[in-house]
């Protein structure tokens, strides 16, 4: 058996690598158009910025080094140019030499990635505008910067590498503008969480503009359709990705409702002994059963060692991904999994929305704040999806979550977890377990939540609510919930005989804990409907901004 893999960065060398694993007698080719094969496009940023000194510890592997350790040939500039899949051959180009070849295959693997987007914009093919996704990009990126020294950086799009570039160029000593077309970073947080990666980002003295579209790039200034105009030496484009499927297309292979290629779960696709695999394949969510579109590194590896097993007489199955991230955004890390609430209410989901801030371990021993928001379907208590906002220990929690939510677990069976405990590590009730007790405890209605957003929809659609702030009197003052009245938790069962109980309640704190206390006191006191103020006044108040 002959296997050709078109690509060789994550996805099709690790089909080579386990097909080879499998079977020592198949032929196995690569080719590749780039110069690089399996490099670390995620580490890029961080060799911009310094973190990484030598651009070559992103490439740590060479085709020799496959070809020796395991007998794969691997061909960098090598580019199939047309196939024709009834003869079972492709036409290849050495782009070095011009010269063309034809080779055939029994077994076929689109390994073909994804191509980073060039937005319409006069000027963007200029030499100082660069896209960042290749080890060529990177390197001429770095001999760009070191030939002309700029001062001032544009970077257009504010998902995961513009954030990433952003950082470091800003660690680099450049001043970087950061421009958004939509209302929000990180399109894949919801806004509320956006927002409080978007204020720390200014904080680090990053200039950041959304609802804003450039327009022209000129040799020293960037201008949006809005006539802005910013100064600027070089111009890095983060504007997303797009499947390189358009080898595939030509020979009859059916794309998804993501527009990359579909393929089941053995990585196959509508054509026979045809995969995909990698950042050209599609994927579907564990929650929803859904296509999805999620191109990273993590994902590419695990989808090529399936196709490398399956080709090969194996058994592997592809159980769809979560769409988890995780990114450093100067001393704050932010992970995700799963539905965020804008995608479950799309879903029709019925949800709870739980904002949880907590320590991510003992206070005494400098415990970070972390916020978390989870969401959970009304009807089975399922964890639909996590965002996590922190200093420390963001890594940790988002990962358990994960390991939950890929077994389908319930809000409640996170308070049951047997998680690690020691004061360095986490608190007595690890912020894993609350969420998951404060979501159960919500959706068997026994303590009500209720978000910013509604609390706020509630009052501008004129209803009359009771808002109780249980905190200090210094700390009401300094900051409250519109329409508060300030009754301290201590004071609250005297005062309540002052209360209306058959008016919608709601209670809030700093973070969550007392307002949760408050409600107890006023259910047990027979009124009729109190909510917990989800987050406490800390979440609205990052919410109000």
């Amino acid at each position: 058996m002959k296997i050709i893999i078109i690509g060789s960065v994550a996805a099709g060398t690790s089909v080579a690598a386990k097909a080879r694993r499998n079977d020592e007698k198949t032929e196995i080719t690569l080719y590749n158009a780039d110069y690089d094969i399996s490099y670390s496009i995620c580490g890029i940023p961080y060799f911009l910025g310094g973190e990484v000194n030598e651009l070559e510890s992103l490439t740590p592997r060479s085709a020799a080094w496959f070809k020796k350790r395991y007998n794969v040939d691997i061909f960098t500039r090598h580019e199939v140019t047309t196939i024709n899949h009834k003869r079972k051959k492709v036409t290849v180009k050495n782009l070095e030499t011009n010269e063309t070849m034809e080779d055939d295959y029994d077994t076929l693997v689109f390994a073909t990635g994804a191509t980073p987007t060039t937005p319409d914009i006069t000027g963007a093919d200029q030499d100082h505008v660069f896209h960042v996704r290749t080890i060529q990009n990177t390197a001429a990126i770095d001999a760009y910067m070191t030939a002309n020294q700029p001062k001032k950086v544009t970077i257009i799009g504010a998902g995961f590498i513009g954030l990433e570039v952003a950082e470091q160029l800003t660690h680099k000593g450049l001043e970087v503008t950061l421009i958004q077309r939509s209302n929000q970073i990180m399109p894949h947080l919801d806004k509320d969480m956006a927002s409080r990666v978007k204020h720390h980002v200014i904080s680090h003295g990053v200039t950041l503009y959304l609802n804003e579209e450039v327009r022209t790039i000129s040799e020293n200034a960037v201008e949006t359709k809005n006539g802005m105009v910013i100064d600027s030496e070089m111009v890095i484009l983060a504007t997303g990705v797009r499947p390189n499927k358009k080898l595939a297309e030509e020979i009859g292979v059916e794309l998804g409702k993501s527009g990359a290629i579909k393929v089941n779960n053995k990585m196959q696709t509508n054509l026979p002994e045809v995969y995909a695999v990698g950042d050209v394949a599609e994927s579907f969510s564990v929650i929803t059963g859904e296509p999805i579109y999620r191109p990273l590194g993590s994902t590419a590896n695990k989808m090529g060692r399936i196709a490398g097993d399956v080709i090969t007489g194996g058994d592997l199955e592809h159980r769809g991904v979560l769409g988890t991230g995780i990114l450093r955004v100067f001393d704050l890390a932010v992970g995700y999994t799963g539905l965020s609430e804008k995608e479950a209410i799309k879903a029709g989901y019925d949800m709870e929305v739980l904002h949880n801030i907590k320590p991510s371990r003992a206070d005494y021993l400098g415990g970070k704040e972390l916020v978390i928001k989870a969401i959970a379907d009304r009807k089975t208590s399922q964890i639909l999806g996590v965002q996590i906002i922190g200093e420390d220990g963001v890594d940790k929690r988002i990962d358990v979550f994960v390991t939950a939510m890929s077994f389908k677990a319930k809000a409640e069976d996170l308070f049951h977890l047997d998680l690690a405990y020691a004061p360095p590590f986490s608190t007595t009730k690890d912020p894993v377990m609350y969420t998951g007790m404060a979501l159960q405890n919500a959706i068997d209605k026994k303590n009500k939540l209720i978000t910013p957003r509604e609390l706020i929809d509630r009052i501008d659609n004129g209803e009359q609510l009771q808002i109780i702030d249980t905190r200090a009197t210094k700390q009401f003052e300094a900051s409250n919930v519109t329409g508060a009245i300030n009754i301290p938790l201590a004071a609250l069962r005297s005062e309540a005989k002052n209360l209306d109980p058959n008016l919608p309640t709601v209670t809030y704190c700093n973070s969550g804990v007392s307002g949760n206390a408050a409600q107890n006191v006023l259910r047990n006191m027979g009124f009729k409907e109190v909510f917990n103020l989800s987050g406490g006044n800390k979440n609205y108040q990052s919410f109000h901004k």
